[in-house]
This record gives C-alpha cells, sequence and structure tokens, in this order.
C-alpha cells in the first residue's frame, strides 16, 4: 500500500479542514482492501479518527464526522470514534484490527488506542455483529424474493429475519423460548405470546423492532428493478464476514479485519461461484456459533467505563 497517496491533490482537505490538520490521529484503510476481499474493481476507501481542538470544545463546536465523498473518506470526531467501539460497532471497531501496512497514518493518540483495541471488547459485539449481518441477509434474501415467488417463500425469507431479531430480544429480556414464537400457517405469520409479567417498555420495543424489520422488507421489495448479481455477491460475502469476525471477537480473539484464513471463501462468494441456498445454509451455521460464543464468551456485558474514560482523558490531556 503506498501511503503517499495522503500527498496526492485529492487529499487536500485533510490538511486544508481547519478540524483536522495537525488534529488528525488515525487513518487505514478500509473497505474490501482492508478485509483482503478486494477484486480489480475496488476503490480505495479511508477512515479514521482526529482529536477535536481545544476550541472546538470549549466552543461547543465539535464534530461527530467528515465525510469526503470524491475519496471516501470519513474521518470521525475522538468522541464518536470511541463511542461506537464502545457499543462495538463493526464500522468502528473494524478500524482498529487492520493490517499494519494498511495504516497510512497514526501518531501517538492513535497508536494509544489500537494498541488498546480490547477495552472496548464486550458482549455487545453479539447483538451489533449479528444486527449487522442480518440487514445483510435481509437486503440478500429481499432481492431474491421478487415478485414471482409465492408468497410462503417471502414469509419464510421474513421469518428467518425475525427469528435473528428475536434471539437477541430473548437474550437481553431473559425471556424463555417458549414464550414468544412465530410459526407459517398457510400465508400468514402468526405469533404466539404465553409471557408473565413482561415488561410493557420491552413489549413495545420488541414490537417497534418488529414494524421496523416489516416495513423494511416491504420497502426493498417494491424497488424499482433488481439489484445486480454483483451487489448480491457483496452482500452475500459481508454477512459472512460479520458472522466470522464476530464470533472472533466473542471467542477472545480480538479484532481480525483482515479474513486472510478465509479469504478462499469469501472470494469464491463474491464471484458467485457458490450458491445462495448454500449461503444461506452457511448463514444458520454461523448464526448458532456466534450464539453459542456469545453464551460461552468471556468477555464483560459491557466495556470497562472507567478504563474508557482514563485513555480518553490521558489523550486530550496530552494531545490538546
Amino acid at each position: 500500500m503506498d501511503k503517499n497517496i495522503l500527498q496526492s491533490v485529492d487529499y487536500n482537505f485533510l490538511r486544508e479542514d481547519e478540524r483536522l490538520g495537525k488534529n488528525i490521529a488515525y487513518l487505514t484503510v478500509w473497505g474490501s482492501i482492508s478485509f483482503g476481499t478486494n477484486n480489480a474493481e475496488s476503490d480505495l476507501d479511508i477512515r479514521g479518527f482526529a482529536v477535536e481542538s481545544l476550541n472546538s470544545i470549549l466552543t461547543n463546536k465539535t464534530f461527530e464526522q467528515i465525510t469526503d465523498d470524491k475519496t471516501d473518506t470519513v474521518i470521525y470526531g475522538l468522541r464518536k470514534f470511541f463511542k461506537l467501539c464502545a457499543e462495538n460497532n463493526p464500522n468502528a471497531l473494524e478500524l482498529l484490527g487492520t493490517r499494519p501496512e494498511h495504516v497510512l497514518y497514526m501518531n501517538a493518540a492513535g497508536k494509544k488506542i489500537r494498541d488498546n483495541a480490547e477495552i472496548f471488547l464486550s458482549k455487545l459485539a453479539y447483538k451489533k455483529y449479528v444486527g449487522f449481518a442480518t440487514a445483510q441477509l435481509r437486503r440478500l434474501q429481499n432481492a431474491l424474493a421478487h415478485d414471482s415467488y409465492p408468497q410462503r417463500e417471502k414469509n419464510i425469507h421474513i421469518l428467518k429475519s425475525i427469528e435473528s431479531m428475536m434471539t437477541a430480544c430473548r437474550e437481553e429480556y431473559g425471556l424463555k423460548n417458549s414464550e414468544i414464537n412465530f410459526e407459517i400457517q398457510d400465508e400468514e405469520i402468526l405469533i404466539s405470546i404465553s409471557a408473565e409479567k413482561l415488561p410493557l417498555q420491552k413489549f413495545l420495543t420488541m414490537n417497534s423492532g418488529l414494524e421496523t424489520l416489516l416495513r423494511s422488507y416491504a420497502k426493498l421489495n417494491r424497488r424499482d428493478c433488481k439489484k445486480d448479481e454483483k451487489h448480491l455477491n457483496k452482500h452475500a460475502m459481508h454477512l459472512i464476514r460479520l458472522y466470522l469476525t464476530g464470533i472472533d471477537i466473542l471467542e477472545g480473539r480480538g479484532v481480525i479485519t483482515y479474513r486472510e484464513k478465509e479469504l478462499p471463501l469469501l472470494k469464491k462468494i463474491r464471484a458467485g461461484e457458490i450458491s445462495f441456498e448454500e449461503i444461506f445454509k452457511m448463514a444458520n451455521e454461523y448464526e448458532r456459533k456466534i450464539s453459542s460464543a456469545y453464551k460461552n464468551s468471556k468477555l464483560p456485558d459491557v466495556p470497562d467505563a472507567a478504563k474508557l474514560d482514563k485513555i480518553l482523558l490521558e489523550i486530550y490531556g496530552e494531545f490538546l
């Protein structure tokens, strides 16, 4: 990777934007190149974070993120980056697990955070990675479940998404598997509820999630044209990649962004060499594996807030 690319005219905004410049702490390659799944059509994506200036903090003019569409670059403000990583958001967390040769710039603040990436890791990774994977699965299933599909087949796709969502809900709300169940009869999806004393707010939150899921499905299914196969294969590849990365985190292997071990599989998926039917089977298997990893994980339920605050204060103290 040629790190001199940052000196090109296209990246002048890194030096000219007063919020960036010397405040940039970390820049790394992102997207297909960072995962190892790039092909001849892949673009260079860059992500990173900057330490907000003292002046911007005191005048309440800090930024959450700066986006340059021309170069597909996104730079987070440090506080937002910390928040996303503490939530175990894949789009932020995996920036800390890229290969060393993919790191384009890193000062002492960036190194401190990258070297301490483990403080962000918690069982929240399960909810986030399953959520991101389910979104990819829905996009894939919805695109395939075109209007010529029988309603029952469409419902099967919807039900799989519901079941993924309910796995997280049961864990979060302490529900037994038998208390809330879904099934297909004829052309309808039916729900059976036998839970006792389920807090109203939790029930309403779960119901809102189901409504959002169904609206998302309906919206995607009304698209004007079918997504081309390249995009579908990319969704499929990310679906499996997210499960793999989430399992690594929950099993204590840290953040592994570059999927060297699974590259042959991921590249075959992206190239369309594996059927969607087989991909759905793989997704079901990896979903079982990530659920098992979650149940047996030795990670804390949430990151240690005191450790996060300590590093954040150290960085602001040293660099402001």
